[in-house]
């Protein structure tokens, strides 16, 4: 039988990475953000986030798909990235 996982979460919303995307929020919410990381850096031989692109994305299945990006920004790190997507993220989810 298959075991419940369980997900990294922040601020209270799951975080689920795929590659150089981060899908952040829950899929049965009307809207997730979709944060994509454009481009890296080294630091001290670590590879961290330097450009990111952050969208708000509807879940509505009956929305177009190129109607379904509400809001997109681009910032430099994740820690910024994750900071306006979690204020985006509770904003547009509150008015269910």
């Amino acid at each position: 039988m298959a075991e419940k996982q369980e997900f990294l979460t922040y601020k209270g919303y799951p975080l689920v990475r795929s590659g150089k995307t981060i899908y952040y929020g829950n899929s049965y919410d009307p809207f997730i953000i979709m944060i994509q990381i454009a481009t890296t850096q080294e630091i001290n031989g670590v590879q961290l986030a330097d450009k990111v692109l952050v969208q708000l994305l509807n879940t509505d299945p009956d929305v177009r798909p190129r109607d379904r990006i509400v809001k997109k920004s681009e910032k430099k790190g994740l820690y910024a990235a994750m900071d306006i997507a979690a204020i985006w993220l509770q904003r547009a989810n509150a008015k269910k």
